[in-house]
């Protein structure tokens, strides 16, 4: 049977043309990479990147660093000003801060293979940067993301993530914001607490909980959201990261055995709103092609409940 599924809050749909007969062991990737002759990122060769903003370690050897991306984005250079208008022509400089957050000085190690007190570690990078560039004259929003595999769009084998802060809020994010309007208290608190009792869950504790999507986008996404009704990254304490960081060990090294490429990214509340912040990873084993580019639905060959199976098993 093929179903068509809606999102919980947002207009959008997906297909779920499941087939039991496919086995994860099928979209396995053989996760060859280049060899590398001079990495940017290594211990060593911090001379070769910008100069760096901070770190987590001493001066002498780093656990985690970050800097700005050599080929930004948007440019902090671009004056900060309202776009401007022509009818249909609208424009402006991009103002922006464009980071990157070297993950671990191994070269040998993804994300994934990092012990939890290294991926602590990580995420405690995400929070201290979050709380100084939401601060910054003219920024709206910092995007965290992560880029793992060529077909993720990575081009350095080198783990790491990205930040960019931008001057306007995401078209995806301030769409959740509009359809909370529709509820007297956040619909996500109430997802969760469902979806902890079906067969899209996957793992929970205390302080968080994960589960894949009802109506998913990618084949094996999942979501991860703080129980408590918290609005961004920065409000969780030391055993709640350490609690979120045992959360992306056990997914990601789910992933890492069929060296999935994927992305996750980091979805908040921006000033003034009220979003229950998560994070969303989305395995890119299915690629979009015309149906998905033309209507922004969703074509999905493994079912989310059989994709929550694969993460228990």
């Amino acid at each position: 049977m093929i179903e068509i599924r809606k999102d919980y809050i947002l207009d959008r749909w997906s297909y779920i043309a499941a087939s039991r007969e496919k086995r994860v062991k099928q979209f396995k990737k053989n996760g060859v990479v280049g060899k590398v002759s001079e990495c940017f990122f290594c211990p060593g060769n911090e001379n070769l990147t910008p100069p760096e903003i901070g770190r987590i370690g001493d001066s002498k050897k780093w656990q985690v660093r970050w800097f700005p991306n050599k080929f930004p984005a948007v440019d902090e250079k671009s004056k900060e000003k309202t776009l401007a208008s022509k009818k249909h022509w609208i424009s402006g400089e991009a103002f922006g801060y464009h980071e990157v957050i070297a993950e671990t000085p191994n070269h040998e190690k993804q994300l994934a293979d990092l012990n939890e007190a290294d991926i602590k570690n990580v995420l405690l990078a995400y929070s201290l940067r979050m709380k100084d560039l939401q601060k910054r004259k003219g920024i709206k929003y910092v995007q965290i993301f992560k880029n793992s595999g060529i077909e993720a769009g990575t081009s350095i084998v080198h783990t790491h993530t990205q930040i960019v802060a931008t001057t306007i809020i995401p078209k995806l994010v301030q769409e959740k914001i509009e359809a909370l309007k529709k509820y007297k208290k956040c619909p996500y608190c109430d997802i969760i607490k469902k979806e902890e009792k079906s067969k899209r869950y996957i793992y929970s504790d205390n302080n968080f909980i994960v589960f894949a999507p009802f109506s998913p986008r990618f084949n094996f996404e999942a979501w991860i959201f703080p129980k408590k009704h918290y609005g961004n990254i920065t409000e969780l304490n030391d055993a709640e990261l350490e609690s979120l960081a045992r959360v992306f060990k056990k997914i990601l090294s789910k992933l890492g055995k069929i060296n999935a490429p994927y992305n996750f990214y980091l979805h908040y509340s921006p000033s003034g709103k009220d979003l229950h912040f998560h994070f969303e990873i989305t395995p890119r084993l299915n690629k979009w092609a015309g149906f998905e580019l033309a209507t922004e639905s969703y074509i999905i060959t493994t079912s989310p409940e059989d994709a929550a199976k694969f993460y228990r098993e």
